[in-house]
């Protein structure tokens, strides 16, 4: 008799990319226990990602800097409390640790939870604390692929790689913020393009003069406003791109929500990134896109089938690592000519299939 579970939860608090990259096993999950209880514990940043999502019924705030000063900040310590007394009074069936810590497998554990899923390869001696400790092999070297089979080992038998999911809802509300928004810069929605130029890693962020040469191409060829996103500290990583091009490029750094920021890349002509979180959310929107790797693993965490995406260097002959430290893989070495033919090449085939304004 197939396993029915009526309460599930998923601990997956960050980060923004990795949130995005673990929604295709919410929907399996939703797909093969319709009528279960599903919660995700997240950071409260991210939550906004999640909020009205159709596959989930609970968002559970994990506060992990707060909750971190338990052992000696009283409040911290009654807010940790609280949460373990949550999770343990939810009574869940089944719970999927899809960060791999030491933490979120504590947490899991602490839940009282009978069935605890999680990697083989966890790091911090996570695997400790799990009841099922799912391998890794050659065919799951993505990370979707590998959380789908995470999903696979607890009974779900309607999980296919050929109908992976991304549900990120748009409130028609955000959408009509976003459309005011850029209404007042003279921007029409759908005609636009986007640079992610920043990273919480700067190893990871290519060149602003780079950037600078790549709007001037876009500019000249496309004639297409340009607008910078990214938090309000990479203000001023924008503010260098702009003193090194005469391209007006319009500044919104620190200018919109998560969900606003979401409805912006929705609607996008094209998304030019960094391997940062706003790439991998434009990835999963299917936004025409041009995301760029360097030490990190483009095998495990590339746009899921859309390798037409992506610029890296040697980007399936990594193995399992998921950092390389190999100077030949570093963003620098991705050069403006190869970027911009990526452009050109999303834009073309955006507008070949009538998808463009």
């Amino acid at each position: 008799m197939p396993i029915s579970f009526e309460k599930i939860l998923i601990i997956k608090p960050s980060a923004l990319g990795d949130v995005v990259l673990a929604l295709p096993a919410l929907s399996a999950l939703r797909r093969n226990f319709p009528d279960a209880k599903i919660s995700w514990l997240v950071r409260p940043e991210f939550a906004p990602l999640l909020e009205n999502h159709p596959h989930l019924t609970e968002v559970i705030p994990f506060d992990r800097k707060f909750l971190g000063k338990a052992w000696y900040h009283p409040k911290a310590f009654v807010a940790l409390v609280k949460l373990i007394r949550k999770l343990r009074h939810s009574k869940f069936d089944a719970v999927f640790d899809l960060q791999g810590l030491f933490r979120t497998a504590c947490l899991a554990w602490l839940s009282g939870c009978k069935r605890r899923f999680g990697m083989a390869n966890a790091r911090e001696h996570a695997h400790l604390f799990y009841t099922h400790k799912i391998e890794q092999d050659h065919n799951c070297i993505h990370l979707v692929d590998y959380y789908l089979k995470i999903i696979k080992a607890a009974g779900a038998t309607n999980v296919d790689d050929k109908d992976v999911k991304f549900e990120l809802p748009v409130n028609p509300y955000i959408r009509d913020s976003v459309s005011n928004l850029l209404a007042s810069h003279n921007i029409k929605s759908g005609e636009y393009v986007v640079f992610v130029p920043g990273s919480t890693h700067s190893s990871k962020c290519w060149p602003v003069e780079r950037f600078a040469a790549l709007a001037d191409r876009i500019s000249s060829r496309f004639n297409l406003p340009i607008i910078a996103v990214g938090t309000e500290s990479e203000s001023s990583i924008i503010e260098a791109i702009k003193n090194l091009t005469d391209v007006h490029i319009i500044n919104f750094a620190g200018q919109t929500s998560l969900a606003e920021l979401v409805a912006l890349l929705k609607d996008a002509k094209l998304v030019v990134s960094n391997d940062t979180g706003p790439g991998h959310i434009a990835a999963a929107l299917g936004t025409p896109l041009v995301l760029m790797y360097s030490w990190s693993n483009p095998a495990r965490i590339a746009p899921y089938g859309r390798s037409e995406c992506m610029v890296a260097r040697e980007p399936y002959s990594r193995g399992f690592e998921i950092k390389s430290i190999d100077a030949k893989h570093s963003v620098k070495n991705i050069t403006i000519d190869e970027v911009y033919q990526k452009a050109c090449q999303q834009i073309r085939a955006q507008e070949h299939n009538g998808t463009g304004a």
